[in-house]
């Protein structure tokens, strides 16, 4: 069986070779978009598949892995998606309003719901880029490397930046955060 990293490389002059790469992460670009604008998810997975096929031939496995570049493109869909709204969810999380709280599909899975709010709120203080690695190695279950392949930082960058909002999730946490929740995002 060829390497993600060998399909897309492939894919570029064997178009059947692309097919492989939806099968085996469709699933995963998915709960990307669910957790971050779930109802225009299925849409949004269909533009990022449309748009990694218009881009295969760009993709250098020497920048990272094929996965890391598949959600490159996914984060780039998303956020033309909510350039494109009226007001974004992100904007409508900070201002309170939970109907369109990005973080919703999080609160949900949440043990301790008491603890929800606070999250959300530490979230959306955290700088952009340090709140999608944090979101891409917790949800996505990317490697610190291949998080710092989709948002375009050195690994040892993202290294830090992660750190700095692990300490900072911690921190506003406090001692009495429940052990589980802590494992999953910190």
């Amino acid at each position: 069986m060829a390497t993600d990293e060998e399909q897309l490389t492939r894919s570029a002059t064997d178009a059947s070779a692309f097919e492989p790469l939806v099968q085996r992460h469709s699933r995963a670009l998915h709960g990307y978009f669910a957790r971050r604008a779930p109802g225009a998810a299925d849409d949004l997975l269909a533009e990022a598949w449309l748009q990694a096929y218009a881009g295969r031939g760009t993709y250098d496995a020497a920048r990272g892995p094929a996965r890391a570049w598949l959600f490159g493109v996914a984060r780039n869909v998303l956020a033309a998606h909510w350039r494109g709204q009226e007001r974004p969810a992100a904007a409508a999380a900070l201002a309170g309003e939970a109907s369109s709280d990005p973080w919703h599909a999080v609160d949900r899975r949440l043990d301790a719901a008491a603890v929800a709010p606070l999250i959300r709120l530490t979230l959306a203080e955290l700088p952009a880029v340090e709140r999608e690695l944090l979101l891409l190695i917790a949800w996505e279950q990317l490697s610190p490397t291949e998080a710092a392949a989709v948002v375009g930082i050195p690994a040892g960058t993202a290294r830090s930046r992660l750190h700095r909002a692990r300490t900072r999730l911690r921190a506003a946490l406090g001692p009495s955060a429940p052990l589980s929740l802590t494992g999953d995002l910190v």
